[in-house]
């Protein structure tokens, strides 16, 4: 299918994954040009800089020079002017996680990280654990980690390095893009129910799970977490070795005397101490399942510690952004109940006496729902106030299907939470303006934009008198 293509143009360019790709597609020689709505920086400049041509819009005429494959992005559906005409002209396409596969992944030795929590950050620290020990891998992130300051790599190395999403490939193709990875070795940190839109409920996430299991080769080697209740039923496998990490005693890569402090933790396995400038259990779990599989591709104890001491975190993960009027303002990417639950729990490890604010805006398709309407309540418990913002797209939902935020105030308030559901970001920077004081934490929570709400906290704070 592939051999004969020269010149390749990816609808839905901007994303940062596609954008990765097509500027290496580009340096692979090919042709390359995409299209994309609302491209704005840094995609932008990132994709003028690599000298991909951009077309604003979608539009049949985009496809008139008759590229010889047609690479269409995961937010692609059908209606879609430039997908309609690859189908009527029966045009060669393909999503990109099948590009990934045959361009950029088959011949390499594939380590696929999974997991409802911590894919980014674990992927983020076995890439520098790689890198910072010369073997120079490829990479794909869905985030941007701070020792690389880029989401995606793509090397000569026989390593290749990448978070494997569950979500789904293309509308065309309904299954996860990790079945796309070629796995030597997968990574499975947990699995819990989310992505509400396109599974049904847990059982189907466990069989995308298996699905991805059944690709892993006798040579290869699955990495579990073998304190994950939902993710027990999927180890009984034989035809591949499996380990199990946690810090359970009967996991095979045991994590013992953990510790916990404000800016750094601790953990020991049998004769070895590791130390993470990261705070929390959920990332003494993430740096368990690096040190299985580092240890498993060949690496030493002190080579995976090394680089620990060097790793700088993931943008967007617990991320400070900025101080002022003696307010800190925290930006995490946290949709999940489980997600803002572990990082309040950090959160309150470094900020043991101070005020923390969390302000949660519902957006994702999962938490735009009733689903976690009780989970939701509960995984504020470590924050002293509690701002919600308006629920994204709600119009677009059944009524019966809806978050309650009217019930979610009830509930954070019953917990003696002071909780308010606000319109907008405005009214939302006006409340924390009046009553945020020096000393505070305010951690934002969303997977978006959020209408730049981190800089419009940190001027107007800066400028109260």
């Amino acid at each position: 299918m592939f051999v004969e293509i020269k010149s390749v143009h990816f609808v839905g360019v901007g994303g940062t994954a596609m954008a990765a790709v097509a500027a290496a597609m580009r340096l692979k020689g090919f042709t390359v040009t995409g299209s994309d709505q609302n491209v704005y920086p840094p995609m932008s400049t990132y994709l003028a800089a690599k000298q991909v041509e951009v077309m604003p819009g979608y539009a049949e005429s985009n496809l008139a020079g008759k590229p010889d494959l047609v690479v269409i992005g995961n937010a692609i559906s059908r209606g879609n002017p430039e997908a309609e005409a690859v189908l009527e002209q029966k045009l060669r396409y393909c999503s990109l996680p099948e590009l990934l596969k045959e361009f950029f992944i088959r011949g390499k030795r594939s380590l696929v990280v999974t997991g409802t929590h911590g894919k980014t950050t674990t992927t983020s620290l076995l890439a520098w654990v790689f890198e910072h020990n010369g073997l120079q891998p490829g990479f794909l992130i869905g985030g941007i980690p701070n020792n690389f300051g880029e989401g995606a790599r793509f090397t000569d190395s026989p390593w290749f390095i990448v978070e494997g999403d569950e979500y789904d490939t293309a509308f065309f193709d309904k299954r996860s893009k990790f079945v796309h990875y070629l796995p030597e070795v997968v990574i499975i940190n947990n699995i819990e129910f989310d992505h509400a839109d396109i599974f049904e409920n847990l059982g189907a996430i466990q069989t995308s799970f298996k699905r991805l299991i059944n690709l892993i080769p006798r040579n290869g080697q699955l990495l579990a977490n073998g304190d994950d209740a939902n993710l027990a039923p999927l180890l009984q496998v034989t035809h591949c070795p499996v380990k199990r990490f946690g810090l359970g005693a009967d996991n095979s890569v045991h994590g013992f005397n953990p510790r916990y402090g404000p800016t750094a933790s601790e953990f020991e396995i049998p004769s070895f101490k590791f130390h993470l400038n990261l705070v929390g259990e959920i990332n003494v779990r993430n740096a368990l399942a690096v040190v299985a599989c580092a240890k498993h591709c060949g690496l030493s104890n002190k080579q995976i510690q090394s680089a620990f001491h060097t790793f700088k975190g993931v943008k967007r993960r617990m991320e400070v952004r900025g101080i002022a009027g003696g307010v800190t303002v925290v930006d995490d990417f946290g949709h999940h109940p489980t997600a803002i639950r572990e990082t309040l729990r950090a959160l309150r490890l470094r900020h043991a006496h101070q005020r923390i604010w969390a302000v949660f805006e519902p957006r994702s398709n999962t938490t735009r729902r009733n689903i976690f309407q009780k989970e939701l309540a509960e995984s504020f418990r470590e924050a002293d106030a509690v701002l919600v913002a308006q629920i994204a797209r709600l119009e677009l939902l059944k009524p019966e299907e809806r978050l309650d935020p009217q019930r979610l105030m009830q509930d954070l308030q019953a917990a003696g939470k002071s909780a308010v559901y606000l319109p907008d970001v405005d009214a939302i920077v006006g409340r924390l303006q009046r009553e945020a004081a020096g000393g505070d934490v305010i951690c934002v929570f969303s997977n978006g934009g959020f209408g730049g709400i981190h800089e419009k906290l940190l001027a107007t704070l800066g400028a109260r008198r």
